[in-house]
């Protein structure tokens, strides 16, 4: 058995997990040691008794070790322990850093230096711009872009770092077999070209309620800093913002309108002292990294467009920002009759300047 497959074996053993892992190595020294050693030895470890002393010792019979390296090959998956040099640095600090990293894709030197940004599921067009546009500065600048996978502000910041030609790490809260959601399959295929999928749990494992907070510990460990860019006051994402902290690692989140329950999370968090920030050089200068000149990356801004508009198009047109806004409250907002309201809309629609949403919502696009 191999050093890597002795951690694997660890890493599949119910009730056991990082810490008494970590435990067991300060007292054995190596996994084969580990498991190598009596019910009668392990007991002696602090935090172990009988049931956990005697799942170690007949490890043989607890874990398919034979199945799980089957899987592995079968999707063309590696390992990463905390032995090896791609092993994320950062994560190594955490307390309860993964015995295994299950990878498709492959990491790199750079992948070193991440920023993680997450939010919420159902996020809003406001929610999804400020990811798009923060993973893409921050992924051209040369971080990679760590997030979850789901769906919402992790699969926008995912598709602009891939969209700026960066790297970007999904780390899942499934076996990579499992994946989850089903809908982000052919993102994470895109991923695994320009970065990797990573998990903990073992190919086959499915997602479920206790996974998820533990992936969230690895999306924070492995970054330097946390960016929420939307969040409600419930959500999972502000338990990724705790973690962090508790690492040790910078917060950052977005600002969003007090009136509007979907940026509840991050307007507390700023209250509670994460740096309130409006796009991805607010992070890098942060960490003291210089963003790129505006002749190496590419503008951001959003810039008025050069299109003739007619008067009531461009009553409309002002009325309209960044945030979504009903036909009702923006008759209200233009003084003009209704029909006329919805005709404007239906040319900057055509035009492009703006884009219609479910409920009768509308937002500009530039």
């Amino acid at each position: 058995m191999t050093r890597t497959e002795a951690y694997l074996a660890l890493n599949l053993l119910p009730k056991i997990g990082p810490i008494r892992v970590r435990r067991l190595l300060e007292v054995f020294g190596n996994p084969e040691r580990i498991l190598s050693a009596k019910a009668s030895e392990v007991i002696q470890v602090d935090g172990f008794g009988a049931d956990l002393a005697e799942t170690v010792a007949d490890w043989e019979n607890r874990v398919d070790i034979i199945r799980e390296l089957r899987r592995i090959k079968e999707e063309n998956l590696t390992l990463l322990t905390q032995e090896d040099e791609l092993y994320p640095k950062l994560l190594k600090e955490i307390y309860d850093p993964p015995t295994v990293l299950y990878i498709r894709g492959q990491l790199t030197e750079r992948d070193h230096h991440g920023i993680a940004i997450v939010g919420s599921r159902h996020a809003t067009h406001y929610g999804l711009s400020m990811a798009k546009k923060m993973a893409f500065q921050i992924a051209y600048a040369g971080y990679t872009v760590i997030s979850g996978l789901a769906r919402g502000i992790d699969t926008a910041a995912h598709e602009a770092a891939l969209a700026s030609k960066g790297r970007t790490v999904a780390v899942i809260g499934s076996g990579i077999g499992k994946l989850y959601p089903a809908e982000n399959q052919a993102l994470a295929e895109k991923i695994a070209e320009q970065g990797a999928v990573v998990s903990e749990f073992p190919v086959d494992y499915p997602p479920d309620k206790q996974s998820f907070p533990l992936r969230n510990r690895i999306v924070s460990g492995w970054s330097c800093g946390v960016i929420v860019a939307e969040a409600p006051a419930r959500s999972g994402s502000l338990i990724t913002a705790q973690q962090a902290a508790d690492q040790g690692r910078a917060v950052y989140a977005v600002p969003g309108n007090v009136d509007r329950p979907t940026s509840h999370g991050c307007n507390r968090l700023i209250q509670q002292g994460a740096k309130l920030i409006m796009d991805g050089a607010d992070v890098l200068d942060d960490l003291m990294t210089l963003f790129p000149t505006q002749s190496q990356a590419p503008k951001m801004e959003q810039v008025t467009p050069h299109v003739i508009l007619q008067r009531d198009e461009e009553t409309v047109y002002e009325v309209i920002g960044s945030e979504e806004l009903h036909i009702n409250e923006i008759t209200l907002r233009c003084g003009l009759a209704m029909s006329m309201v919805s005709a404007s809309l239906m040319k900057l629609e055509m035009k492009r300047l703006i884009k219609p949403l479910p409920g009768k919502f509308y937002v500009r696009l530039v």
